[in-house]
């Protein structure tokens, strides 16, 4: 969600920092500022536009400086406006940026208040840099140390104060922060991606940290008031990922890198293994002790577990729970201690995610945890046992399409790899499978290739304002990404039913005005789907049908259709969402919305 970044070192940072800012914009953001070290105060320049607004205004006003922060703000308190905007002052000595949001902000802003504090913004932020002005004595580590005692809730900020020259200090409870080191230059950020044109040197501060940043050194003080040393992480990165190349935006570019990253995540492969998922531990001891599989994840990443229930235990015959995260972490549930918990994420550091892989522990240590993210060193994957990385590469759209499809790829290796395990594959049906997944790059491509096709549809629906999703089986939880994604970057509303509900409320809503998307496949609920494709054709309903090549369907009859190439079996949610991505991206394109960075959404949900 809101980006940070700051940056201690000789020379004017600003050019610096604001280049930093601009790769975090893909997160999505309403608003973006920076704060500066002067002279015995501090300045602060901030917008409601993007950020080359910012560097046009810092331009025109000739502001240097070798100590600042900056910050992309995802509204939470307080409306997107330039008073509401970060960095947040308490007068001009205390700058704060901050992610998160802190649960007693009302408490503490009326304690402020009654000091002597006026507020100016509808922020809870307003009350860290008030509360850190108020602990201040001449240190500002110790300051914002009394400080964060005081938070409750989820926080990553960064301070500046006026009286202490190139000293930035930063702190963490439940929000990423990411310590980049320069040769003269330190940096800090809440995501390495913003660092990498200058460092691709990290330290992960882990919750409790704070942390004094100079151009000399760093200090990490624990949750315990010890100085405390953080491992060292090299990251590297690669430009190419913000170049787009032939493609219009980035939504429609990852699209197209589908077969690679799903080629890069099965890089390697030559067998179905414990081993895939963790060398320093005993990965077959551990998945050799799981009877039961929890699926934990939100949003599309949800989907995705939701898939994957359908083969857990189809294949291995091993029963899966899948749970929305920010719900299981609030509800009582029925523990087995020998449950696989699987944490799925695309940034591995979804706020919800985190709570519930946190809480599924605290209700009985399970044999193991996993994760399957696509950020080597992200929270979740340095919070679980077990891991398998999807090699997607960085997304820049907000709407999730390779991230997505490589997710289904590694939790299809986790089924696969449980199947071996209880003796439900043989080593020749396990053949049969690693065949397959190399031909699936080769499969998408095909799916690619419809895009002419789906450009056709999306002119249907770009005057609508309303459609259904509809899939059977494990083609359901496709059916409902399919709705995700064009409610995402089109702002029409879409929802996603199993098709046999229909009758059961849904059916209420269709009419020649309703477009109904439906994914037919010729597998064994094939006709119990061409019965409710029926239902919908009887009463005017608008199909848009996604089926095999050999499919018995009048394209006269039946609506619009396409036909997709046949035998993906198993794997053919992997092969429908395809489509379904490219009419959320041509919807969105016709209705001139941002499809990279849709209104209101943000790509890391950091916060609850």
């Amino acid at each position: 969600m809101c980006g940070i970044v700051g940056a201690s070192g000789p020379g004017n940072q600003v050019p610096q920092l604001v280049k930093a800012l601009s790769r975090l914009e893909y997160r999505g953001y309403d608003s973006c500022g920076i704060a500066l070290q002067a002279t015995g105060r501090i300045r602060s320049v901030r917008t409601l536009r993007r950020v080359t607004d910012l560097e046009q205004r810092l331009t025109t006003l000739g502001l240097e400086s070798t100590t600042c922060i900056a910050h992309t703000r995802w509204a939470t308190h307080g409306a997107p406006s330039e008073i509401n905007a970060h960095p947040i002052m308490s007068g001009d000595a205390i700058a704060v940026v901050h992610n998160g949001i802190i649960e007693n902000y009302q408490t503490l802003r009326i304690a402020l208040s009654s000091r002597g504090y006026t507020f100016h913004s509808e922020t809870d932020t307003e009350v860290i840099a008030h509360l850190i002005h108020s602990e201040y004595t001449g240190d500002l580590l110790v300051a914002v140390r009394r400080a964060v005692k005081q938070l409750h809730g989820a926080y990553a900020i960064a301070v500046l104060c006026a009286n202490e020259p190139e000293r930035l200090v930063a702190a963490r409870s439940g929000s990423p922060l990411v310590v980049g080191i320069g040769a003269e230059h330190n940096y800090l950020a809440s995501d390495c991606w913003a660092l990498h044109h200058l460092t691709d040197r990290f330290i992960y501060l882990d919750d409790g940290d704070v942390a004094l940043i100079t151009p000399e050194r760093i200090q990490i003080i624990d949750a315990d008031g010890r100085d405390a040393q953080r491992p060292l992480f090299r990251v590297k990165a690669h430009d190419s990922a913000v170049d787009l190349g032939p493609h219009q935006h980035f939504m429609q570019k990852e699209i197209f890198e589908q077969p690679k990253a799903v080629r890069d995540t099965l890089a390697a492969i030559d067998t179905i293994s414990p081993s895939l998922f963790g060398a320093g531990v005993d990965a077959r001891k551990l998945l050799s002790e799981v009877d039961n599989v929890l699926l934990l994840g939100c949003g599309t990443s949800y989907y995705a577990g939701l898939t994957a229930k359908y083969w857990l235990e189809s294949i291995a015959g091993i029963s899966a729970q899948v749970e929305i995260a920010s719900e299981y972490r609030y509800r009582e549930t029925v523990t087995n201690r020998r449950t696989l918990v699987v944490a799925i994420s695309q940034s591995g550091e979804t706020a919800d995610t985190i709570g519930a892989l946190d809480h599924a522990k605290e209700l009985g240590e399970p044999p193991a945890t996993m994760a399957i993210c696509n950020v080597a060193t992200s929270s979740i994957m340095r919070a679980t046992t077990l891991a398998y990385l999807t090699r997607a590469g960085i997304e820049m759209g907000v709407a999730s399409t390779k991230a997505f499809t490589t997710q289904l790829v590694a939790l299809l290796l986790l089924t696969l790899t449980l199947a071996r395990l209880r003796g439900r594959l043989t080593a020749a049906q396990t053949g049969e499978w690693l065949d397959r997944l190399r031909r699936l790059p080769t499969d998408i491509e095909s799916a690619l290739a419809l895009e002419t096709q789906i450009m056709g549809w999306a002119v249907d629906f770009a005057d609508l304002e309303h459609a259904l999703f509809l899939g059977r089986g494990m083609h359901f939880p496709i059916a409902l990404e399919g709705a995700l994604k064009l409610k995402e970057v089109t702002y029409i509303h879409a929802e996603g039913y199993a098709a046999g509900e229909l009758k059961h409320g849904p059916l209420a809503l269709v009419s020649g005005a309703m477009p109904v998307v439906t994914i037919a496949p010729d597998d064994q609920l094939f006709q119990k789907l061409v019965s409710n494709m029926a239902e919908v054709h009887a009463r005017g309903g608008r199909l848009y049908v996604l089926t095999d090549s050999s499919s018995a369907f009048d394209t006269a009859k039946d609506g619009r259709l396409i036909r997709m190439r046949d035998g993906a079996g198993m794997l053919s949610p992997i092969l429908r969402v395809i489509p379904l991505q490219l009419l959320a991206y041509h919807v969105g394109c016709l209705r001139g919305t941002d499809v990279d960075k849709p209104r209101n959404l943000a790509k890391s949900v950091t916060v609850e």
